[in-house]
C-alpha cells in the first residue's frame, strides 16, 4: 500500500506564492513518477504538472513559466512551486504517484487565490 501526504495549501493573494509537498510513504521500490493535479469547483480535475523518476518534467499550459514541479528521490518527495499566482489557480491540488500501471492519489489540499 502507497500512501501520500501533503502539505502547503493555504489562502493566497494574487501574484503571491506558495509551494506544496507530497511524501509518499509505503511498500513500492523502482522507478516512477509523480505529479500534482487540480480541481476547480464544478470543473474536471486536470493535470498541472508531472516528473519522472529522471527528472524529465511536463507542465499544463496554463502554469507553464509560473509553476516547478521537483522531487526528492531520497525522501520520495515532489514539490510545486507556484509563483504569480491567479485566482483561476484557486482549486483542490492532489498529489499522484504512479508505481507499476497504478496511480495512487493524496487526499488534496486546498489553494485559494483572493484578494
Amino acid at each position: 500500500q502507497v500512501q501520500l501526504a501533503e502539505s502547503g495549501g493555504g489562502l493566497v493573494q494574487p501574484g503571491g506564492s506558495l509551494r506544496l509537498s507530497c511524501a509518499a510513504s509505503g511498500s513500492f521500490r523502482g522507478t516512477y513518477s509523480m505529479g500534482w493535479s487540480r480541481q476547480a469547483p464544478g470543473k474536471q480535475r486536470e493535470l498541472v504538472a508531472a516528473i519522472t523518476s529522471g527528472g524529465s518534467t511536463n507542465y499544463a499550459d496554463s502554469v507553464k513559466g509560473r509553476f516547478t514541479i521537483s522531487r526528492d528521490n531520497a525522501k520520495n518527495t515532489v514539490y510545486l512551486q507556484m509563483n504569480s499566482l491567479k485566482p483561476e489557480d484557486t482549486a483542490v491540488y492532489y498529489c499522484n504517484i504512479l508505481i507499476l500501471a497504478r496511480r495512487y492519489w493524496g487526499q488534496g489540499t486546498q489553494v485559494t487565490v483572493s484578494s
